[in-house]
């Protein structure tokens, strides 16, 4: 069994600014060592011709002031220590610690204010990580007990529920009808949400991994052509950009696309197709616009494309009929054929 003195000694705790945290840590260790007496009551002082007894106990009290003495002086910084007029005993030096660093009652009101106040409009950031947050609240709730106010952990735990940002929507809807919040420790809330924030990780992951594959296959469906990614390439005209990075879908609850962009959702429906089963690209982006403004995907692979006006076309045959069916089962009926005024080397508009 090894000796006791090799165990390392407990540092000393450093005043740093934050005297409750230092003075809970300088107690503890005062207490560890049985000297929390001599702050509590001071030095003992033999009487007037003391007899032995009190001779010897009133040199041993002295004995261990100096001992505490010492680990006050180790703790406290000289500019600090040199502000402090009475040193005569570890109390000394304690009181005015408490005094210069604690306030009076209505300056700790002040103070515990602050903190509500910081409490009440805490919230976590665009970019923070789980970890980064509860450091956060858990700083800020831990003051507040510090000065004084009940912080009981289903308060904490209901308040960060409420202040995540909204990419985590819908892990706290299920978190608050799969569990009985006012059981829930901080603990386990921490827990569970860092396991959702690493799944979507892996999915904002599987997602740049999805794209780079499109980009270094000549950007097949990443411009409006391809199953099922062809809306946003007409939709986004005129818009300002969205960012999707913590946009969750309602059908697969994957990231970075709205449920009717989905491409489970939206299988085909970019294609339409005759009843004889020969395929069409849908790619006109609007039928109630100007021609000139009108914006076309071109897919090689497709040789017959549809179009609301035939103003496009040259050669027309309004004798033509036929009936298609669209991606998503919905049939219309075509209503004559021509060919495409277009000359395709860049898809210049004529």
């Amino acid at each position: 069994m090894a000796d006791s003195a090799n165990f390392a000694q407990p540092s000393i705790p450093k005043v740093d600014g934050f005297y409750d945290h230092w003075a809970m840590l300088m107690e503890n260790l005062l207490r560890s060592k049985e000297f929390w007496d001599l702050i509590k009551t001071g030095v003992t002082v033999a009487l007037e011709n003391p007899i032995l007894e009190q001779e010897k106990a009133a040199k041993d009290s002295k004995l261990l002031d100096l001992k505490v003495k010492n680990y006050l002086f180790q703790s406290i910084d000289r500019t600090i220590m040199e502000t402090i007029l009475v040193k005569d005993s570890a109390k000394d030096i304690w009181d005015a610690m408490c005094r210069k660093y604690q306030g009076s009652n209505k300056v700790k009101r002040a103070q515990l204010q602050a903190l509500r106040k910081q409490f009440e409009i805490l919230a976590m950031k665009e970019g923070e990580t789980i970890d980064e947050y509860f450091a956060r609240a858990l700083s800020i709730a831990s003051k507040m007990t510090t000065h004084g106010d009940k912080m009981d952990q289903t308060l904490v735990v209901e308040k960060i529920l409420r202040s995540l940002t909204s990419k985590f929507n819908y892990v706290v809807c299920t978190t608050e009808e799969s569990n009985d919040v006012t059981a829930l420790s901080v603990d386990e809330l921490q827990s569970s949400l860092l396991v959702q924030e690493q799944h979507m990780k892996s999915q904002n992951q599987e997602f740049d991994i999805e794209q780079a594959l499109k980009v270094s296959n000549g950007g097949r469906g990443s411009m409006g052509y391809g199953r099922g990614r062809g809306r946003s390439g007409a939709r986004g005209r005129g818009r300002g950009r969205i960012n999707k990075a913590s946009v969750e879908c309602f059908k697969c609850h994957k990231l970075r696309h709205y449920h009717n962009e989905c491409p489970i959702w939206e299988e085909n429906a970019n294609y339409v197709e005759f009843e004889d089963g020969e395929l069409l690209l849908m790619a006109q982006s609007c039928v109630n616009t100007n021609a000139k403004d009108e914006v076309w995907f071109m897919d090689s692979g497709c040789l017959n494309h549809m179009i609301g006006s035939k103003d496009w076309l040259f050669d027309f045959d309004s004798e033509f009929r036929e009936s298609v069916k669209l991606g998503d089962d919905p049939r219309m009926s075509v209503m004559g054929r021509g060919n495409l005024k277009l000359i395709i080397g860049g898809i210049t508009q004529v």
